[in-house]
């Protein structure tokens, strides 16, 4: 069971999620409409992981998420899963700047629907990983427009292993979903590297080191 506090300005939604968590087997502590109450509840009573929308009360921007990076800059340890209602690859590169993308999950409000799917990614963040909704990160590996960029230096099947990459996947994981070997993987991750400059760190620093590529390649 895990203890959640949960953000969400629209009640039905908030009501709905606060359900779906119990149903789950976790335990809501809070569930608040606007940003400044989640700061609140968050400092009132220390929860297992945190769950906020990006937009809220009281300017309807990215409150949310602001209070998420103003969470993780009290406790980097706190684990956060950020819901968004469209992707907005702005807010999941501010989201996953920092030190550490462990413990943080960046998820579309439809992958809520998918009840399994979403309690497993809140588990996941609660675990220490990182969790990058796959639409998010189908747009931010939409091929380059100019063909000198980086990205474009990749095979079609190098792109499918990037892409699981950045959704957390670890070498097992990533053989089993594309039916090839871990040695078969680990070239192609190799190949990755080389081509993109990466440093070949498992884990979440790996995560982090492709949405900072990625973050570059938006801005040249």
């Amino acid at each position: 069971m895990l203890r959640v506090i949960l953000a969400e300005d629209s009640v039905l939604l908030r009501a709905g999620l606060t359900e779906l968590l119990t149903l789950g087997g976790h335990r809501v502590l809070a569930a608040v409409g606007d940003a400044p109450a989640l700061l609140e509840a968050v400092g009132a009573e220390r929860p297992d992981v945190v769950v906020t929308d990006v937009r809220m009360p009281p300017g309807l921007r990215d409150e949310g998420l602001r209070a998420a990076l103003e969470l993780r800059a009290r406790d980097a340890s706190l684990p956060v899963l950020v819901l968004s209602q469209y992707v907005a690859t702005a807010y999941a590169a501010q989201l996953f700047t920092g030190a550490s993308a462990a413990g943080l999950g960046y998820l579309l409000k439809d992958r809520v629907g998918e009840v399994t799917e979403f309690l497993d990614a809140l588990e996941r963040v609660h675990g220490g990983q990182t969790v990058i909704d796959p639409e998010v990160v189908r747009v931010l590996l939409a091929p380059p427009a100019a063909p000198d960029r980086p990205l474009a230096r990749l095979t079609p099947r190098e792109r499918e292993v990037l892409a699981l990459m950045a959704e957390g996947l670890n070498n097992q994981a990533l053989a089993a979903r594309l039916f090839i070997t871990e040695a078969a993987v680990v070239k192609h991750a190799g190949s990755i590297f080389t081509k993109l400059d990466l440093d070949p760190t498992e884990g979440n620093r790996r995560v982090l080191a492709v949405l900072a590529h990625l973050r570059g390649r938006e801005a040249a």
